[in-house]
């Protein structure tokens, strides 16, 4: 029975959240490194992180086939559907998945009921991250309708994944080496499969280390620890502070700017993260 505000799981959380705030930063500098060379290349590193506590028992084909379904298939499905449909509307139905997590807990989770404060936070979060991605104009076609169905199919597989991680709680953390490791193979085989041929040069060195040492590595370890310990209810509210932190990182970093929209983005951001996360009188939830 695990107390739905763990302090420790809700500091692993933003820890992740922050380093997957880097990502687009850490993009903008690999653009031209194709994309699932570029997860192949980041999920072997990440692997690498861990892989000296990896043991045979840590993931048995069930946890395994967990584990591919949740870092494969999620970029598969993710990067597919930026392909078939325009970024900028496959990238918001994508950004379904922390309120999927808060709406499907009770769903996974026994005794994770919702609260009015769990759901509200999730929807003005969701609203502030479609402000924030759209800039306010949101033009959805039929001609990326395959496109838009893998998106929303992104968001559903690492909702679920995350939920699942904290229903089968019982293997350790350090699977998720074993996760990264056949993950970045059957990136790096669709690369083969459906990319032009790349060679990293050593231009690309530092920065795909710090995307496999960073946010496709050391913030899967950081996830999976949150969602074992901590509320998922709680921390999918949270969730939402990941477009806020990579839109300004790309503004310090990337060369951005902050518009209006932007602005009330963040902040119904930041208030669906407040009330989504305010101590109630709910019940512990049972891992």
């Amino acid at each position: 029975m695990i107390h739905p505000h763990h302090p420790r799981a809700t500091l692993a959380a933003l820890a992740a959240i922050a380093l997957w705030g880097s990502l687009a930063v850490l993009g903008l500098r690999l653009r031209h490194v194709p994309p699932f060379l570029l997860v192949g290349l980041a999920l072997v590193l990440g692997g690498l992180v861990g892989v000296r506590r990896i043991t045979l028992r840590d993931a048995p084909p069930k946890i395994l086939a967990l584990g591919v379904y949740g870092l494969f298939a999620y970029h598969f499905c993710l990067f597919m559907g930026l392909r078939l449909a325009p970024a900028v509307e496959a990238n918001l139905l994508n950004y379904l998945w922390p309120l999927l997590i808060v709406v499907l807990s009770p769903v996974f989770l026994p005794g994770a009921a919702l609260r009015p404060r769990h759901v509200a936070g999730a929807t003005l979060g969701f609203a502030g991250a479609a402000l924030l991605v759209t800039g306010g104009r949101l033009s959805l076609s039929s001609e990326g309708t395959a496109g838009y169905l893998l998106a929303i199919a992104a968001a559903v597989i690492w909702s679920t994944y995350s939920l699942l991680t904290k229903r089968l709680g019982s293997f350790p953390t350090s699977a998720v080496a074993t996760f990264c490791l056949a993950s970045g193979l059957l990136s790096l085989a669709c690369h083969a499969a459906f990319e032009p041929r790349y060679a990293p040069t050593a231009a690309d060195a530092p920065w795909l280390l710090l995307l496999g040492l960073g946010p496709m590595g050391a913030a899967f370890y950081l996830w999976d620890r949150a969602l074992k310990a901590g509320d998922p209810r709680v921390i999918g509210n949270l969730a939402y502070l990941t477009p806020l932190l990579s839109t300004l990182l790309v503004v310090l970093f990337g060369g951005g700017r902050l518009t209006g929209h932007a602005v009330v983005a963040m902040a119904l951001i930041v208030g669906g993260a407040a009330v989504g996360t305010l101590r109630g009188r709910s019940a512990p939830v049972k891992g």
